[in-house]
């Protein structure tokens, strides 16, 4: 079982990234999402917001919107132990000369082809160091922040190099099914 936290930075810990390179010999983005799966204890719950806060056996906690297909989610209570699973992605793509720029919502745009988005965050950051493993992104930010993150997937990082720009778009996790523990 993958554990993950949602961490709404600008690079958002290269949750899920697609690469792909702008100009003349522009390539296909290489897209990847991550389905998670994991034993969890409910913490919150919001009703009206459909929301829900779920902690790990190592302590890790994972906030999300919980699709509406999800009748359990009518009958969870604080405390119960269940059994979670959930979809988030994240799209880099390079841009060759882009202006800088902080996260920004773009939910409304998303949601203008998937009705289903819970919240899209987008940002354009530079890249500093990929690290030779591909475990590893160093970028900075536009307010001038060095930020390193791990990368859980070599895939995310090829093709990224020193200096390239790159917009970065996080759909923020969804469940889409959660089950009593066994």
């Amino acid at each position: 079982m993958q554990k993950l936290k949602f961490i709404p930075t600008p690079f958002v810990c290269a949750l899920a990234f697609a690469v792909g390179a702008t100009g003349a010999a522009a390539q296909a983005p290489n897209v990847v999402t991550h389905e998670t799966v994991t034993t969890a204890t409910v913490e919150q719950i919001d009703q009206s917001a459909r929301t829900a806060t779920f902690r790990t056996k190592d302590n890790t906690t994972q906030s999300m919107v919980v699709d509406p297909g999800v009748k359990e989610f009518d009958r969870l209570k604080r405390g119960d132990r269940v059994t979670v699973r959930w979809v988030e992605s994240a799209v880099v793509q390079v841009r060759r000369g882009a202006k800088l720029a902080d996260v920004r919502d773009s939910t409304d745009e998303a949601r203008k082809t998937d009705p289903t988005v819970v919240q899209q965050l987008t940002a354009i950051v530079t890249v500093e160091d990929v690290d030779p493993q591909g475990l590893f992104i160093t970028y900075r930010t536009a307010d001038g922040r060095k930020m390193t993150r791990p990368v859980p997937d070599k895939k995310l990082v090829e093709g990224l190099h020193h200096g390239d720009r790159v917009e970065v778009t996080l759909t923020r996790a969804r469940a889409i099914s959660i089950q009593p523990a066994r």
